[in-house]
């Protein structure tokens, strides 16, 4: 059986001070194709990036979902059977993308997610965003009825269990309405964890700041709410090239 064609997708928003390092930690070989989604970026991240071999593509509205979805597209339009997703700001880990690529490669999941594990760098993750993280994944335990690590900027899915979700956030809730659709669908969602590191310069544009932890907490466990009934059943037509509903 020959093997799949696998897009990696790196939402990456003023992100020059990281991306190189990024991308040339990407094992040769490992996947096909590598697009840097950099927006409306000011400080040359799309220049380096295809510079380094990357497609660098622009988004058609701000957000991290919608950075991600511009990925998806190319991805799809590339023809890619997995789509692999990972931040540029260098706290992601690429060396780990054998290992978060494995289950899919090997028939055992349709979704893999790389939680964070805090062990070799505890100071990667401010307290705040923990507790925001936490508070987070206690409501998704509870809608549920499953209890998950983390919710990951590290991920990986199949480009068609991705079709079936409908996906429809354009902001930071993205990873939590792929999550909670992934579950709601039966699909086979596999955790492995990965060895998370200080991002290379900055601060994260989300949980930066205690302000900022406390939106996403908020908007994330909303997302957890709205998409907790969904059902793939009710979505008529649903892939990756829909329509997205601004939240």
């Amino acid at each position: 059986m020959p093997t799949p064609r696998i897009a990696l997708v790196i939402p990456a928003w003023n992100e020059a001070e990281s991306i190189g390092a990024v991308l040339s930690e990407v094992p040769p070989g490992v996947v096909d194709r590598v697009f840097v989604v950099t927006g409306d970026s000011t400080d040359g991240t799309d220049k380096i990036a295809t510079g380094l071999g990357a497609a660098a593509l622009p988004q058609a509205r701000p957000g991290y979902g919608a950075a991600c979805w511009a990925g998806v597209l190319a991805a799809e339009q590339a023809g890619t059977e997995i789509v692999v997703f990972l931040d540029g700001d260098y706290a992601d880990p690429p060396a780990e993308l054998p290992r978060v690529l494995a289950p899919l490669l090997t028939g055992q999941a349709d979704v893999v997610l790389g939680p964070r594990d805090l062990a070799k760098h505890p100071e990667a993750q401010r307290l705040h965003a923990r507790f925001g993280n936490w508070l987070v994944l206690t409501i998704l335990s509870l809608l549920l009825r499953r209890r998950l690590r983390d919710l990951p900027s590290f991920k990986a899915i199949r480009m068609d269990c991705l079709q079936r979700l409908a996906m429809s956030e354009l902001t930071y809730g993205w990873t939590t309405e792929l999550v909670v659709k992934s579950v709601r669908a039966g699909l086979r969602i596999v955790e492995v964890p990965v060895a998370y590191r200080p991002r290379l310069a900055g601060q994260s544009k989300v949980s930066g700041t205690v302000r900022g932890t406390v939106g996403a907490a908020w908007k994330l466990c909303t997302c957890a709410l709205r998409y907790a009934r969904w059902r793939p059943a009710a979505v008529s037509g649903g892939n990756a090239t829909g329509d997205a509903e601004h939240a």
